[in-house]
């Protein structure tokens, strides 16, 4: 469909003519049904786009699409084809159904894997669902010259639309035309702003280039609230052209770019690296074999291959820490128990480790770091023409509890004036919602403020006000506007003059008891009002003139309030005479024809008034925010606040909670606009400089979600916190988005990665202790499995290098890797946090999961495990005393060529008949030596998970009983290992034999010493830490004292 001509300007700042002119509708008339057919096939329906599902067998695919996984499946599948295959196909005997043990826990391991996967991800993406229930379902629209009421889908750009109080927005539109005096829309959802905001039928008076969505006060965006006023507006646009429509391919667009975590990376690397390893090793140990595939035990040179290939797919399954995926989960599973019972709610797992490692918290301001509950936190008070008193109230929520400091005297003529006026020069009220335990507005939330601030003023009569708060506590819900409701029992109102912006004021004509006349209410802007008042009530309760010197007095007041970036309103009163002294309501009264008149005659109406006090009122900080913003300090985390408030207001909440100084250098305070005109690399240089908070104000949620990029792309790990629908792109671009619980938005919660379920944000400070402390756990585990499985890889390549019988089979490595390392793998994910964990500078992203001092360690470890299950089996036959017949070395060594030997002897043992064929020994008579070797890697494996309670600490400053948990743990491996051994039916399948107290006793000898060596490598590990620490802590700009203090 063609336009007489295109728009050169916004739809904001366009003439309203050729707006009209290019949506081709006649504002009286609306648009016709034929216009509304043809621009439906062109722009569609209002409503945003839904994305197809992800197919439920792609989400099974993309569960082995892990290294580790990858790896697992291919040692499952050559498993299932040696079982297969193994003596000639004939494995319908014991020994080959014994042989698919393995390839099938395996692929069990990896079914379970994938079934949590596929929930997970199945449960994820939800945030694009909730935006659209933001949209309302029905709309007033004008077309073919009527109103009528449609369904919100079908509204296209051009109709006009009509809203009035409590109406959800159906589309983004331009208001035409106010039916009340003004129009007050809440988009702070939108907008992050923390008042709801006046809209005009004029274009803003701003460049193009500054028309961030704050600035267009003429148009009306779609899902934003009315919270006062009727207007009409022309639909300029619908579905995903809104800014809500923006909003949502912001949120698909930070989806597509999200990122691994930094543990998934580490564990993709070391993942990639490990099959790196084992495939290198595998070749290796196969190939050294080389000759011993012509050995006369085999029978011939073809089962000699694959029996060292077997040898070298035993080598893959010891290497695999087959357990880790499981006990990872485990460990964040405990991680986000323990969070949730800290008020964090973890929607997805890998997000606790992520914590660990933040860097920046991103954080809005509205509802956030602020109540967003508006509270008067300043009353100001004339005490004299020239001399004002200056109270503080305490209290930061609507509850109507808080004390006024210095006191006032609540029965004084001068405040029962400011009860009078701040309670009934108000449409909004306050109400105790039972279900959610609060005090809760109804209305504006600047005017809710001043109906609480006349609650903690209080009754006139001292001792009914102490009775009151008696009863308060016992019955809030029918005490919560008690004293407004004594008050207004005073006086009748009778008519309201509504604000408009020209002389920023609003005020009632109130009839009150035993006078003769009406009285009339103001509050408003004091720059605007005190131009009206001639008068001023003092303390004593004299009305006398307002000269210059108390204009003068007044004003400094005012000035200082707006320092603080308090909003400050006037209060005053006016003694009404003539008609409208007289005016009883009624629609036939004379007054009546003042009042219908063009709103300039309110100004004159509004004028000869008395001033009474002035009110500062804000969004006011947490209390818990500054504490929070201190430890973060002192963890080495910076904040930036990114808000949609104005830039004075956003520079006093960051100063008072402590992310800027008071003399902050203006480098460190933005707007969107300012911040976004700079060029990149400006940018990026202007995020580097300093280590101090940072402030953007008047943001857009582009801008937060460009900011947060940016960060990232500095190698900041990035935590932004949120509660409107303007954050949820940020959200989810960030490395972890945090949710507010009881204000957040469906949609803020939606893209989240956690939810406050307190709004705290000291719950933040919590948690990333907590994933700091879970990441220290993991690294423990994840290098007790690993040095563990280093051991096994070391015995089997021994084995193979040294030419001796195989002391450890598969089905006992996987074993020992899912089943008896589980449970002390597990426990270590319950060590105690350390003392001065928020203390030390976050872990950077490119730190290596294995640094070379650790592979080190590794390596001497399991060298060590690998010497101690080898050696074990080696001393069973040389020197061992028992039943059965010592041998040498070189015959140990080369036993494949046992029956080319003559005269080799062996005595009968355990009940095998070791005269027909002596070379049993060397493979039914290994039973003992397999088992002490199993035995021994089993008991170096428990003593090792003690060496993991901490990775440099010492077991006499962290002795076992620090984590009681790992007791048991290694009570039930323990335990687990003795009913393979004692109970026949599992001995025969892991093709073990009891041990008596003699092995037991040779077991301890051959295990114990890994205590010693781990030991000897922390205290050189301790050494090196110290080093690092000093020179990062160097680096960072802290002094060598702090750095003392932080060792």
């Amino acid at each position: 469909m063609g336009k007489s001509r295109q728009l050169v300007k916004s739809t904001s700042t366009v003439d309203i003519v050729d707006l009209y002119d290019y949506l081709e509708v006649d504002h009286t008339k609306g648009l016709t049904t034929k216009q509304v057919e043809k621009k439906r096939e062109e722009y569609g329906w209002n409503e945003l786009d839904k994305e197809d599902a992800t197919p439920l067998w792609k989400l099974v695919l993309e569960q082995f699409e892990d290294t580790l996984v990858k790896i697992l499946l291919v040692a499952a599948t050559v498993s299932f084809a040696l079982a297969y295959f193994d003596d000639k196909g004939e494995h319908a005997d014991e020994e080959g159904i014994l042989a698919y043990v393995e390839p099938i826990v395996i692929l069990v391991i990896l079914i379970l894997n994938a079934i949590v996967g596929v929930w997970q991800e199945a449960n994820a993406e939800a945030a694009l669902e909730a935006l659209k229930e933001l949209q309302s379902e029905t709309a007033r629209v004008l077309r073919d010259g009527k109103m009528s009421t449609i369904n919100c889908r079908e509204i296209v750009p051009g109709d006009i639309i009509e809203v009035k109080v409590g109406d959800r927005v159906p589309a983004d539109a331009r208001v035409v035309s106010l039916k009340t005096t003004s129009l007050r829309i809440d988009q702070s959802q939108l907008t992050g702003e923390s008042q709801s905001v006046a809209k005009y039928p004029e274009p803003p008076d701003v460049d193009e280039d500054d028309l961030v969505v704050q600035a267009k006060t003429n148009i009306l965006f779609a899902t934003t609230t009315v919270v006062g006023g009727i207007a009409r507006g022309v639909v300029t646009d619908i579905g995903m052209k809104t800014e809500i429509g923006k909003i949502q391919l912001a949120v698909q667009g930070a989806a597509e770019e999200e990122e691994a975590t930094p543990l998934k990376k580490k564990l993709d690397e070391f993942g990639d690296m490990l099959s790196q390893v084992i495939c290198v090793i595998c070749i290796l140990v196969w190939a050294i074999n080389y000759n011993h595939f012509f050995d006369p035990v085999h029978g011939s040179v073809f089962k000699g291959c694959i029996y060292y290939f077997k040898i070298a797919v035993a080598l893959a399954v010891a290497a695999i820490p087959e357990g880790l995926p499981t006990v990872i989960t485990t460990c964040l599973a405990l991680g986000t128990r323990k969070m949730a019972a800290k008020n964090a709610i973890v929607r997805k797992l890998p997000s606790v480790e992520t914590l660990g490692c933040t860097t920046i918290i991103c954080s809005d301001k509205t509802g956030t770091l602020t109540t967003n509950e508006m509270s008067c936190v300043e009353l100001v008070l004339p005490v004299t023409k020239n001399e004002m008193a200056v109270h503080t109230v305490s209290g930061i929520t609507y509850a109507p509890i808080g004390e006024i400091s210095p006191p006032v005297n609540a029965s004084s003529d001068q405040i029962a004036m400011a009860s009078t006026v701040a309670s009934l020069c108000n449409a909004s009220s306050i109400e105790y919602d039972s279900k959610s335990n609060k005090y809760v507005r109804v209305g504006e939330p600047t005017e809710a403020s001043l109906k609480v601030l006349v609650e903690k003023i209080g009754l006139p009569n001292a001792s009914e006000h102490l009775s009151l708060l008696v009863k308060r506590t016992a019955e809030p819900v029918e005490t919560a506007h008690f004293v407004n409701d004594y008050w207004g029992g005073f006086a009748k109102v009778l008519a309201t003059l509504e604000f408009n912006r020209d002389r920023k004021s609003m005020s009632v004509i109130t009839k009150p008891a035993g006078k003769k006349t009406n009285q009339l209410l103001v509050k408003g802007a004091p720059e605007g009002l005190l131009a009206r008042c001639d008068k001023i009530l003092l303390a004593n309760g004299n009305v006398v003139k307002l000269d210059q010197s108390g204009m003068d007095a007044v004003l400094m007041q005012q000035h200082r309030m707006a320092g603080r970036a308090l909003r400050v309103l006037a209060l005053a009163y006016k003694d009404l005479d003539g008609e409208l002294g007289s005016y009883d309501g009624t629609p036939t009264h004379a007054a009546n024809k003042i009042l219908s008149q063009d709103q300039s005659v309110f100004v004159k109406i509004e004028s000869g008034l008395t001033f009474v006090g002035l009110v500062g009122i804000i969004d006011p900080p947490r209390a818990e925010i500054a504490p929070s913003v201190e430890i973060c300090k002192v963890a080495g985390i910076r904040i930036v606040m990114i808000t949609g408030d104005n830039k004075l207001t956003a520079e006093a909440i960051a100063v008072d909670v402590g992310i800027l100084d008071k003399e902050f250098d203006a480098a460190s305070s933005f707007t969107g606009s300012e911040f976004f005109k700079m060029s990149e690399a400006e940018q990026l240089k202007t995020l580097s400089k300093g280590k101090g908070g940072l402030v953007f104000s008047r943001t857009e949620p582009k801008h937060k979600q460009q900011l947060v990029k940016l960060l990232k792309s500095l190698g900041h790990v990035v935590a932004m916190t949120g509660d409107g629908v303007n954050d949820a792109p940020a959200l989810k671009q960030a490395d972890i988005g945090i949710a507010m619980g009881l204000t957040g938005t469906e949609v803020a919660k939606e893209a989240s990665d956690m939810i406050l379920a307190d709004d705290n944000f000291a719950t933040i400070v919590h948690a990333i202790e907590e994933g700091r402390s879970i990441y220290n756990n993991m690294q423990a585990f994840i290098r007790y499995l690993i040095s563990s499985n280093i051991g096994e890889v070391a015995a089997i390549f021994f084995t193979a290098a040294l030419g001796i019988p195989e002391g450890l089979i598969p089905v006992q490595l996987l074993w020992v890797n899912l089943v008896t390392d589980g449970p002390p793998a597990t426990a270590l994910g319950f060590n105690p946090a350390d003392a001065d964990i928020m203390k030390k500078l976050p872990r950077r992203t490119n730190d290596s999961l294995i640094t070379p001092w650790v592979f080190f360690r590794y390596m001497v470890v399991g060298i060590y495990v690998g010497f101690a299950c080898v050696g074990v089996f080696a001393y069973w036959y040389l020197y061992h005393e028992d039943d059965h017949t010592n041998i040498s070395w070189t015959q140990l060594s080369t036993w494949g060529h046992c029956s080319e030997w003559t005269d080799f002897k062996v005595n009968d043992f355990d009940g095998l008949d070791m005269q027909t064929d002596p070379c049993k020994y060397f493979t039914e008579g290994k039973q003992k030596a397999s088992t002490l070797s199993l035995s021994v890697l089993v008991a170096i494996e428990m003593f090792n998970a003690l060496n993991a309670l901490s990775e440099d600490g010492s077991l006499l400053t962290m002795p076992p009983w620090s984590n009681p948990y790992l007791i048991v743990a290694m009570i039930v491996s323990f335990g687990l290992h003795f009913v393979i051994l004692y109970i026949p039916f599992f001995a025969d399948i892991f093709n073990v034999t009891a041990l008596d107290w003699d092995d037991w006793k040779l077991v301890l000898a051959f295990s114990m010493p890994v205590i010693v060596i781990d030991e000897i490598l922390k205290f050189v590990g301790r050494s090196m830490s110290k080093k690092e620490l000093k020179k990062r802590m160097s680096a960072n700009g802290f002094s060598n004292v702090d750095a003392k203090k932080k060792q």
